[in-house]
């Protein structure tokens, strides 16, 4: 599928329009399928984020501490891991087979993914009495985590583990709370890794211009819109089939039969999606750049970390965050944006727009036998 070619001039109020010709062209099979009282995506959502099970015998909570490392951000909810149960503790491993050649072409975010679950595994292992060791990826392929008893220690951000999510929708535009702010920039790092905010206007219309630069590339491009697609879930019924993927009604898009979606998405001209995210930028209070030294796995693993931890924080402060990616994935722009807004030799990973929003609906994840080797 080549979805750019003869790309019609789709606007959201066509698709709008499209939907109602749509919705009585297929009859009840679709509305059938989305709405059928037997297919309940919130209470599989609620399962998924249950609470933490406490006090059970060593297997359980290990089980339990994987789950939690499931609930972590991850790009496209791909959810690019396996994770082995051992003797002495847990590896988490890549899984290639859910990479994103495209987007990704180095692993770098499917790295960034593996330590954002892996912050998660370090603070639910603590919760639940252990001291964990890890072991980066600096000479093998996988993460290592070696556990040791302990006393229960509970902090905050495990209470957000379950609560924290990606919100895609725009932001009311307030600014963040004195008190808050100096919390969120004072956040504990990792070795060799930064955090750069941007609150001032003048710099966030600079981060503003390059992400509109970086859509106007991705959105061009035919391999990218056919990788987003491929992990687009357009309705309720596709999302819990797979349990993975980018369901729309997460980002506050309608559920819609698939080859609507498909269509839709496929006929998005890059200036319509380069507005909306510029859009929910300036709704945003402000973003933050999460840079390293190095580019390497376990850089790329402590970056993860830190934006996990980032999260972590905003959710147990209720500010919501969200990924605009799209300077740092585009080759061409990511050296430019790193100068535009002063890193000096750092290298950006993530970036990251905060401020508040109402609550959206949460993203699934696959359950915890199907990610363990």
């Amino acid at each position: 599928m080549n979805a750019n070619k003869d790309r019609l001039n789709l606007s959201r109020r066509d698709f709008i329009k499209l939907l109602g010709v749509a919705g009585a062209a297929a009859g009840g099979g679709f509305l059938l399928d989305t709405y059928a009282p037997w297919v309940d995506y919130e209470k599989q959502t609620a399962a998924i984020s249950k609470p933490f099970l406490q006090n059970t015998a060593k297997p359980a909570q290990i089980l339990e501490m994987v789950r939690y490392a499931t609930l972590a951000a991850n790009g496209h909810n791909t959810q690019p891991w396996k994770f082995a149960v051992k003797e002495d503790g847990i590896e988490i491993h890549p899984d290639y087979s859910r990479n994103l050649p495209v987007v990704d072409p180095n692993d770098r975010e499917l790295w960034i993914s593996l330590g954002c679950a892996l912050e998660n595994l370090l603070v639910s292992a603590y919760a639940a009495g252990y001291i964990p060791e890890v072991t980066y990826p600096d000479e093998s392929d996988f993460i290592h985590i070696r556990l040791s008893n302990d006393t229960p220690q509970k902090n905050p951000l495990f209470d957000a583990i379950p609560v924290r999510q990606n919100t895609r929708s725009e932001f009311d535009g307030q600014a963040i709370k004195k008190n808050d702010l100096d919390l969120v920039q004072g956040l504990p790092l990792e070795p060799g890794v930064k955090l750069h905010f941007v609150t001032n206007p003048t710099d966030l219309e600079k981060v503003e211009d390059y992400v509109y630069q970086g859509n106007l590339n991705q959105y061009a491009d035919d391999a990218f819109i056919d990788e987003l697609i491929y992990w687009l879930r357009f309705n309720k019924k596709e999302a819990l089939a797979t349990n993975d993927g980018l369901y729309s009604v997460c980002s506050g898009n309608p559920a819609v039969p698939d080859w609507l979606g498909r269509l839709f998405v496929a006929s998005t001209k890059p200036e319509q999606q380069a507005d909306l995210d510029a859009k929910k930028l300036r709704s945003s209070a402000g973003a933050v750049v999460i840079a390293s030294e190095l580019e390497n796995k376990s850089a790329w693993v402590r970056t993860g970390q830190v934006y996990e931890r980032l999260a972590l924080t905003l959710t147990t402060l209720d500010i919501k965050s969200a990924f605009l990616n799209q300077p740092i994935e585009v080759t061409d722009l990511r050296s430019q944006f790193q100068n535009a807004i002063g890193l000096g030799t750092a290298l950006p990973q993530l970036l990251v727009r905060f401020g508040y929003a109402e609550t959206m609906p949460r993203s699934l994840r696959r359950p915890v036998e199907q990610v363990l080797f």
